[in-house]
């Protein structure tokens, strides 16, 4: 084992070591110390002018002004369109989940379905593609905007979730009709013409959480539009900055129009909505063919009345396509 000794500082053997005031004591001298030890001849400090007042903190909870072109890059982008209030009597009409009322099997029902989808966005496997989910459907009428919008709802109700419902249905849109709430210039509006910011056109809802960019005013060009570069780019800007922030796209039937195929490309979740004893298999194949852009596509059987287990998996009453 090492031997341990005790250092002997220098200076005459066993004669203990002065302090550091004594030894300031003996520098300076005596008496040139004044008042708290400062030294009494010091030269007076420069003269300066008034001091100019401290700026103003930050508000609580609200981020500092990006000054760099890489904050000013990633700097989240907060949702900017009109405030509506949704219609809660056109929820229950239309058989939607409303926030406010008793939980419903329904509801556990779209419980079960967002965790999952909210696992996969919250992984991040697909990077920011895990946050945009393509709700679709092979034919009409098989209950994919229903489906939809109750998802939307379900995941409003996450406490560190926000929501865009985006109603990418440009030729039937119908999910502002069944909030109860005024359309206007959403989607289409923003990829026709570029000077116009998406989320200047998100609307923002009394559902806290939950907000709805509408399809817009349609063109004889919009699957132009969604091939376009310009898709890219208005998506990223919906999510820039908000890694909360997931998008959840309502796209009309995969088989009957081509908005779908195209958005398939943007996503990193999609899921297809069949009918329960009334999609045949071919249009399955087919609409999971048009949608394979999407690497992580997922099943939805709607309108269920048994399953093998005993649960009724994904009984949602009534569906309206």
């Amino acid at each position: 084992m090492t031997k341990h000794s005790r250092i002997t500082p220098a200076g005459e053997p066993g004669k203990k070591r002065p302090s550091l005031l004594e030894r300031a004591e003996e520098t300076f001298g005596k008496g040139r110390l004044g008042p708290a030890g400062v030294p009494a001849d010091l030269p007076e400090p420069p003269r300066r002018g008034p001091r100019p007042a401290p700026s103003a903190p930050a508000s609580p909870g609200k981020a500092l002004v990006p000054t760099t072109p890489e904050q000013r890059e990633q700097a989240r982008i907060g949702l900017a369109g009109p405030y509506q209030t949704i219609d809660r009597a056109r929820l229950r009409a239309e058989g939607l989940i409303v926030p406010e009322d008793p939980v419903t099997g329904q509801l556990e029902e779209f419980r079960i379905v967002k965790r999952e989808l909210l696992v996969e966005a919250r992984a991040g496997a697909a990077g920011p593609l895990s946050r945009r989910i393509l709700v679709c459907s092979p034919h009409p009428g098989e209950g994919k905007t229903y489906i939809a919008t109750n998802l939307a709802i379900a995941m409003a109700a996450e406490r560190d979730i926000e929501v865009v419902l985006v109603d990418a249905d440009v030729v039937k849109p119908s999910v502002t009709r069944r909030l109860g709430i005024a359309g206007g210039a959403g989607l289409m509006d923003t990829l026709a013409d570029p000077s116009i910011e998406p989320e200047s056109c998100v609307i923002r809802t009394d559902i806290e959480g939950l907000f709805v960019l509408p399809a817009g005013n349609a063109s004889v060009r919009d699957a132009e539009y969604l091939s376009s570069a310009r898709t890219g780019v208005v998506l990223e800007r919906l999510t820039r900055g908000a890694p909360n922030r997931i998008l959840i796209f309502d796209t009309p039937p995969a088989l009957a129009a081509s908005p779908a195929a195209e958005l398939a490309g943007h996503v990193g979740q999609a899921m297809l909505v069949v009918r329960a004893d009334e999609t045949s298999r071919a249009a399955l194949e087919d609409a999971q063919q048009l949608l394979s852009a999407c690497a992580d596509i997922k099943l939805l059987l709607n309108a269920a009345r048994y399953s093998p287990s005993g649960r009724r998996f994904g009984d949602y009453g009534l569906a309206k396509g």
